[in-house]
């Protein structure tokens, strides 16, 4: 099974982008995020016509999750538990051949002097009790998606010049740690050692151009999941194409 993560960065601008990535490299699932549109104006039709099924949680201009599938979604979930009262559309979770997924949109959290910054670490603290309860089932598990977290300094080309941002602020990372020390794995990195990867290169000043990008986009593994990882990487051929999402696909190979 081929699984993947790709914030589109607005599937209505990028669909054509989308679907010739869909055509191509023909993924059993594809967890999308920043979607931007409310769920009766995703376009289900021409994603339905390449055989996938859709769960789709979405607002209007902003936000918005989905999960693609080849097969039967079982068991949706819309919304991180946790908060009944935050309505922004950032998570759907699904079973798909015993195996569960996540599709995730991690709040920014810039500036780190305001009220965003407090909204990250609080959803990140509602995503680690989700990510434990999900551990209880003892079954694979595969939470996926813009983390908005840069893991280390070797997955941002400036450490410096990025100090100041909420990813790679001490307390996003160590958030974002507590969810892997609950016995997930960054599916990335079983496979790929080498530092300056990235997943994320901004419009401005030449950032694609120059590979002055960041790792932002995982995909963390259940040990169940993680016992049948056979191949991971990033596909960086989306983000090249014109009218480019400014995120590019990560994927994942697991065995039956």
């Amino acid at each position: 099974m081929k699984a993947a993560t790709w914030n589109v960065n607005s599937i209505k601008a990028r669909l054509p982008n989308l679907l010739e990535w869909l055509d191509s490299f023909q993924p059993d699932v594809a967890m999308l995020q920043e979607t931007k549109t409310v769920d009766e104006n995703f376009p289900r039709l021409e994603i339905e016509e390449r055989g996938y099924k859709i769960l789709a949680h979405g607002q209007k201009s902003y936000n918005g999750v989905a999960i693609l599938s080849k097969h039967e979604i079982k068991d949706p979930l819309v919304g991180l538990p946790g908060d009944d009262a935050d309505e922004q559309a950032r998570y759907v979770e699904g079973t798909i051949g015993g195996i569960r997924f996540a599709s995730i949109y991690l709040p920014n959290g810039n500036p780190i002097t305001t009220e965003k910054f407090t909204y990250k670490l609080g959803w990140m603290k509602r995503l680690k009790a989700r990510a434990e309860t999900l551990l209880q089932s003892e079954g694979p598990v595969v939470l996926a998606g813009d983390y908005n977290v840069v893991p280390m300094d070797e997955d941002v080309h400036d450490p410096a010049g990025w100090a100041d941002d909420a990813l790679c602020q001490p307390e996003s990372r160590a958030a974002y740690r507590s969810i892997l020390n609950l016995g997930y794995a960054d599916a990335y990195r079983i496979f790929n050692t080498a530092p300056h990867r990235y997943s994320f290169w901004d419009y401005q000043g030449g950032a694609w151009q120059n590979d002055h990008g960041v790792r932002i986009d995982h995909l963390l593994l259940s040990p169940q999941a993680a016992d049948r990882l056979k191949a991971s990487g990033i596909d960086s051929g989306p983000r090249g194409k014109p009218k480019a999402s400014d995120h590019t696909p990560v994927w994942i190979e697991l065995a039956a």
